[in-house]
């Protein structure tokens, strides 16, 4: 396999509001999706929907919610023989989004905490592994060594924002973070921050706009650039010509409504990036 994802997986229960509610505020929403969520997950789903060979190794439980994790995972094409199962609950999380696509969240991580580190190999051909801080550090740390043992390059998106052992940090070839991320492990306030978030990508020193689209919900945008950007480098592609075709999916993914996400291909990304550098 080109690529091992090895993170968490939810499912997202995903709540439309005209606002987040404030403190004991109770507010009328509109609508209600049961959707595939982890960043792990949603990664792995990604880079597959992008054109990548995607392996995955986390945890679920035995409820109906890890039977439509495990469903939406296989109908991806992501190989699931490291896919361990727990006796108690899957991850989850609740979603409010609002009326301008914003959201907050919260998030209960369940099975993923019992992630058995010393079950996940590194398939043979593991060229990259992508890794995220909703597992425990240990497991990343463990993950992360043998990946770099077996020749493989290892890409950490810390997020969410925790403390960055040196251990784990020594082992990382990329570190992928979003402003408030950027900000926690700069050290610095996010207003100090040039770039970042709807305003682009900074690599390198490199500041890349981002693509102007009418906004859905930016629930997942950061798992389909990560996603995305990983089956660009695995394709041959520098990470400085893959980050635009990375970017041009997360506007379709944050422009396209919840259901729709699903039908997000590699081929609508790319007739995109064309038509928006004509």
């Amino acid at each position: 396999m080109s690529l091992l994802v090895v993170g968490a997986l939810h499912l997202d229960v995903v709540l439309r509001a005209p606002h987040l509610p404030a403190l004991d505020e109770t507010v009328a929403g509109s609508s209600v999706d049961y959707v595939f969520g982890g960043k792990g997950g949603n990664q792995a789903v990604a880079a597959a929907r992008m054109g990548a060979e995607v392996a995955f190794a986390g945890r679920v439980g035995t409820d109906g919610f890890g039977v439509m994790i495990r469903d939406t995972l296989t109908a991806s094409g992501v190989q699931l023989t490291q896919l361990q199962t727990d006796p108690g609950p899957s991850g989850m999380s609740a979603a409010i989004v609002d009326a301008q696509g914003e959201y907050g969240a919260v998030i209960v991580s369940a099975a993923n905490l019992n992630i058995e580190a010393d079950r996940v190999s590194i398939p043979p051909g593991t060229k990259l592994v992508l890794l995220q801080n909703e597992v425990p550090e240990t497991v990343n740390l463990s993950v992360a060594r043998r990946a770099k043992a077996a020749g493989a390059v290892v890409w950490l998106n810390a997020a969410p924002a925790r403390t960055l052992p040196g251990a784990l940090s020594d082992e990382l070839d990329l570190m992928i973070v979003n402003r408030v991320e950027a900000a926690h492990y700069a050290g610095v306030d996010v207003p100090k921050l040039e770039t970042l978030g709807a305003d682009g990508v900074r690599y390198g020193g490199v500041h890349m706009t981002g693509f102007p689209v009418d906004v859905a919900s930016t629930h997942g945008a950061g798992d389909m650039f990560a996603g995305a950007l990983a089956a660009q480098v695995l394709g041959g592609h520098r990470i400085e010509g893959a980050i635009p075709f990375a970017q041009a999916a997360a506007a379709l993914h944050v422009a396209s409504p919840v259901p729709e996400r699903a039908n997000l291909t590699r081929n609508r990304v790319e007739t995109f990036l064309r038509d928006q550098r004509r």
